[in-house]
């Protein structure tokens, strides 16, 4: 039973390291394309209010000159993953305006 315990705990974690690292890559996609990531996140999701990772990893992202440039369609498959398919879809729209 320990074992179990122990090993699920292990999965929550994964997936939370995992859920975080999705949230700083889409924030990061956001800055290298001059778009607010909590404003892109408000539009798909308004209910939800401020919302805690998404500062935190604001707080990890780098200038678009600093960074590595990331492919729309990595953010959109890893918002996917994650079901958020509201953002997925304004992601979408975001890059096909800017392009």
């Amino acid at each position: 039973m320990h074992d179990q315990s122990q090993t699920a705990n292990h999965i929550i974690k994964s997936y939370q390291q995992d859920e975080q690292m999705m949230i700083l890559v889409f924030s990061q996609w956001c800055i290298n394309n001059d778009y607010d990531p909590a404003a892109l996140y408000s539009e798909a999701y308004p209910e939800q209010g401020n919302n805690h990772e998404l500062k935190q990893a604001l707080a990890l992202t780098v200038s678009k000159e600093e960074s590595s440039p990331i492919a729309t369609e990595t953010v959109i498959n890893l918002l996917q993953v994650f079901g958020n398919e509201d953002l997925a879809y304004l992601v979408q729209t975001y890059s096909e305006k800017g392009s």
